[in-house]
């Protein structure tokens, strides 16, 4: 997962920062602004009622208007302010804030003297606004800085925590994959909920670890077990009447044991990893075309198209071996035409049956396990696919889009 990816989690953690980092600093700076833009309106109100006071005494002193005043009749004041002034409490003066164009940043102040006269001052609050004004400006600059720095200091702060996730991803894939021995293991002192998931992931791997050796042991010692029995079974049924019908029955049962007994031990000794492949030389269109021509299935029963004749350098024994068992399959299972085609050092087998089960598609071949109850015992595939490992070679399952099963065998680079 790259640095840049916007789905990261270390660029969720920084956001859900940011956000936080944001947050707050509207709040402090409404409350900021609040407290300072009320100041400024303390001050212009000290400022004013100072003003109109002195207004008032001068002009009752000496009957003339104030310099710094002005005398007006109702009608010529600003509508706000003749309304304050006619709703005022007696003994007050009525002030009014105008913020509009052309005057605006001006505060007034009235009080009613002699007759339908009023006194008049004002002062200019623009020196606060732009006070306000910059503030504002100071506070969003600091905020988007903080943020330059919160924002990949966040990023980077999470760096161990997805280094640690990454590594558990990567070790639950592997155990997906088939490599039961790995673990995420502990990582530094950290007891955290990374730490439990850890825990829990290495738990389960143990668990199927666990699981899967007992059930390949018990593959292996039912194999062995039967093999002796099965030895005296098959002499006995040879000693029985060529001729005789239940006889014939009887040899075809044994023959059908021993086969079963025969792969069984083949996965035991595919899953003890004691197989190695023997590799040569070999044709592999003139390889396949043998093993159809000999195999139970020849005859035209299969088809097969060679599209090029590559030289591999594989065991001919193992790949015979996933061959017959893949083209058994595609008779047992699917329906004909089934055909067999060699496309340099690739090999697919494919019917027109109803193909394969989703789950061997999403599971692979397991032993014990067929699409149909009743339709084999599920050891061919698992045993093709064993062998292939051996060879180093992929094995892989589909579904054509026609419709009918598709395996194809992909062998490691023709010999060039």
């Amino acid at each position: 997962m790259g640095f840049l990816n916007l789905r990261a989690l270390r660029w969720k953690v920084a956001l859900l920062t940011a956000t936080a980092c944001c947050a707050v600093a509207t709040v402090v700076g409404l409350l900021v602004h609040e407290a300072t833009a009320e100041h400024g309106q303390r001050a212009g109100d000290d400022r004013v009622a100072t003003q109109l006071l002195a207004a008032e005494r001068e002009f009752q002193r000496t009957g003339v208007r104030p310099e710094a005043a002005s005398l007006m009749t109702p009608d010529e004041l600003p509508g706000p302010l003749a309304r304050a002034v006619a709703e005022r409490q007696p003994d007050t003066y009525a002030t009014w804030y105008d913020v509009k164009e052309p005057n605006w940043y001006w505060l007034w102040a009235a009080v009613p003297v002699e007759g339908d006269r009023v006194l008049v001052v004002r002062t200019d609050m623009s020196a606060e606004v732009r006070s306000l004004q910059l503030l504002d400006r100071s506070i969003v600059k600091a905020v988007l800085a903080a943020l330059l720095v919160v924002v990949p200091l966040a990023a980077l702060a999470t760096e161990p925590m997805n280094r640690r996730l990454r590594h558990g991803a990567r070790t639950a894939r592997r155990i997906a994959g088939g490599d039961l021995d790995a673990r995420i293991g502990r990582r530094g002192r950290a007891r955290d909920e990374i730490t439990e998931l850890s825990d829990a992931v290495d738990a389960m791997a143990g668990a199927l670890q666990a699981r899967l050796e007992a059930e390949k042991q018990f593959t292996a010692d039912v194999a062995h077990e039967l093999r002796t029995p099965l030895m005296g079974l098959i002499t006995s049924a040879g000693l029985l009447a060529e001729d005789d019908e239940a006889a014939g029955l009887v040899r075809e049962r044994v023959a059908t044991l021993r086969g079963l007994v025969e792969d069984l031990l083949e996965i035991s000794r595919l899953d003890a990893g004691a197989e190695r492949a023997r590799l040569d030389e070999v044709p592999l269109g003139e390889l396949v075309t043998d093993v159809i021509r000999r195999g139970p299935h020849g005859g035209g029963s299969t088809q097969v198209v060679v599209e090029d004749t590559e030289v591999v350098r594989t065991d001919p024994r193992r790949v015979e071996r996933i061959v017959t068992n893949l083209v058994a399959n595609a008779h047992r299972h699917g329906a004909a035409p089934v055909s067999v085609t060699v496309t340099g050092s690739r090999i697919v087998v494919r019917d027109h049956g109803p193909g394969f089960p989703a789950g061997l598609l999403a599971a692979g071949p397991q032993r014990f396990r067929t699409g149909a109850p009743g339709h084999g015992h599920g050891l061919g595939l698992t045993i093709a696919l064993g062998q292939a490992r051996v060879l180093g070679a992929r094995l892989v399952f589909a579904n054509a889009p026609e419709g009918g099963a598709e395996a194809a065998l992909e062998l490691p680079p023709a010999v060039t």
